[in-house]
């Protein structure tokens, strides 16, 4: 795949882009995307639905939008087409459930959690489990909350608190009942529900030899590998961690870290996804060792895909940072970012 064949399309907003991802289809003509948005000048935070248009050129408009009390820090969807939900945390210390109406694609408000006594600080990550009814919230206070998504209520229970000794910055489901963690020092942690009081293992950041200010700043599991967690962080750092093995993680790109790694950057991963659009080299068995291609984006403006062992792909390159990004589950083909200089990019795969 040549960067000639992708075709690229950008919509200049009104608003910083905080966040984006894609929805399930609302209905058979548009393709809907959620994104988190911030007003400068007013100093407005929403969560706003736009439809893409199939034309070509492709068009967006906005469709529904929602405030938040604060500027948004997590953005998940859940992926049942009927009645999808919305989770956005807030760095306010806020959570709000939101669902998207399937045929008007407004949104109307859920359910949320304001208390102190949920996170005493910014929600730094969030994660949405299958249908949308359980959901795992971290911060920098350094708790874990899963929270239970009802038909007019949300109930939190508290997994852990550091009682800030640890930062957290993301999280993700690996099962219904096992997520993982990552934070400060290039640190993962695994926790199993089913065995309560703390996580069960953890990577610590001694291997990022003494890198102990970098942070994972996002995280990914393979539905079909959960036992590989892959992370993005500081200094252009991506690695997975494979629960077979788990004093090394095998690092796919890295500034200083390790002499054959030739890093994509030096600069912030923000977001981390496997990218089931580009085929491994290597067939995927249940013995295999081999990680899958991840697509990354970069706070000096880089998109990429990097696959092990080979050099990366760039997919887009920006003169300002691509703040977030998100993989069309339904099309693999098709990718939305989200760039500083205001403005949503879509890109469409041949």
């Amino acid at each position: 795949m040549a960067e000639a064949d992708i075709q690229i399309h950008k919509f200049p907003q009104s608003k910083s882009i905080n966040a984006v991802r894609f929805l399930p289809p609302l209905s058979a003509f548009d393709r809907p995307i959620v994104a988190a948005v911030h007003d400068p000048d007013s100093d407005v935070f929403s969560v706003a639905i736009h439809a893409l248009e199939p034309q070509n050129p492709p068009n967006l408009h906005l469709q529904s939008s929602w405030p938040t009390p604060s500027r948004i820090s997590s953005l998940r969807v859940s992926q049942t087409p009927q009645k999808p939900l919305i989770a956005a945390s807030t760095l306010g210390g806020t959570l709000h459930i939101l669902s998207a109406h399937p045929v008007e694609a407004s949104i109307d408000m859920e359910v949320s959690i304001a208390d102190r006594s949920f996170h005493s600080g910014p929600i730094s990550g969030i994660d949405l489990q299958g249908s949308g009814r359980e959901l795992v919230s971290v911060g920098e206070d350094g708790r874990v909350n899963l929270v239970r998504v009802g038909e007019a209520e949300l109930s939190s229970n508290r997994v852990f608190d550091s009682r800030g000794l640890v930062s957290y910055k993301a999280a993700r489901w690996a099962s219904p009942s096992e997520f993982a963690t990552g934070g400060l020092g290039f640190s993962l942690q695994w926790w199993d529900q089913r065995k309560p009081g703390g996580p069960v293992s953890q990577l610590k950041g001694d291997w990022a030899q003494g890198s102990k200010s970098g942070m994972v700043h996002s995280i990914d599991i393979h539905p079909s590998r959960k036992h590989v967690c892959m992370a993005g962080g500081s200094s252009g750092t991506v690695f997975a961690w494979d629960l077979r093995w788990q004093q090394q993680p095998v690092l796919l790109s890295g500034a200083g870290l390790d002499e054959t790694i030739q890093p994509l950057s030096v600069s912030e991963v923000w977001e981390v996804q496997y990218d089931s659009y580009i085929q491994s080299s290597n067939p995927v068995s249940a013995a295999s060792v081999k990680i899958l291609p991840v697509m990354v984006c970069l706070e000096d403006g880089i998109l990429a895909v990097l696959k092990q062992g080979e050099e990366p792909l760039e997919l887009l390159a920006e003169p300002c940072a691509i703040n977030c990004f998100d993989i069309d589950q339904q099309n693999p083909s098709d990718v939305i970012c989200g760039l500083e200089w205001e403005a949503i990019a879509i890109l469409k795969r041949p």
